[in-house]
């Protein structure tokens, strides 16, 4: 297998998720901008979309986070990272990456549009507060990650973008229950080869 990423990008959660796995894999860096891999090779021809991250595995390229997240925990025989689908522990996980892709990574995009103005950066921020918000409340009952006690899929994408805060002047410390997640979830051993491997520590 073969993960298409960029330092710090989405496309981490997949990989810290192969690392959590535990299976060979490879990485291959991507200028997204210039749409060019690390080797030099027209990232479009890979996955036209442009985007990360793009799996390559048994011939074939799967994109989409979500969907590449699900296809490792499935293929690793890890139900811990994915609960089987159609048990009400595995739609919780589908619920949470549905909510961190559709509200909580999109609400983030105006703030690495070059485009946006300062009134439109402070609306995201307001934005991305209420579903900061909504990420305190539930992990404010105790719980380690957010569908319970076990580490997931959703933990690894929530992780990644809730992460962009320290990029985009948000202090998540107004968050202390989601700040105490991300410690946790930083200190995993899965999460700290990512770290290293992708530059950013």
């Amino acid at each position: 297998m073969k993960l298409y990423y960029k330092p710090g990008a989405c496309s981490m959660a997949s990989h810290i998720v192969l690392n959590e796995i535990g299976d060979a894999f490879e990485i291959e860096a991507v200028d997204t901008a210039t749409k060019r891999t690390a080797g030099g090779i027209d990232y479009r021809q890979i996955n036209p979309k442009g985007k990360v991250p793009a799996l390559s595995v048994s011939g074939e390229v799967l994109t989409e986070g979500p969907a590449i997240l699900q296809f490792l925990a499935v293929r690793g025989g890890r139900e811990d990272l994915a609960p089987r689908p159609g048990a009400l522990a595995g739609a919780r996980v589908a619920e949470m990456l549905n909510f961190i892709a559709t509200e909580l990574h999109t609400a983030f995009g105006p703030l690495f549009n070059r485009a946006t103005d300062e009134s439109g950066k402070a609306t995201a921020r307001d934005s991305i507060a209420t579903k900061l918000d909504w990420l305190e409340q539930r992990l404010a009952d105790g719980r380690t990650f957010l569908t319970g006690g076990d580490f997931t899929i959703a933990d690894a994408y929530a992780f990644v973008v809730a992460n962009w805060a320290n990029f985009t002047g948000i202090d998540l410390a107004r968050w202390p229950h989601l700040a105490g997640f991300m410690s946790r979830v930083a200190a995993r051993p899965a999460v700290r080869k990512t770290l290293q491997a992708e530059g950013l520590v």
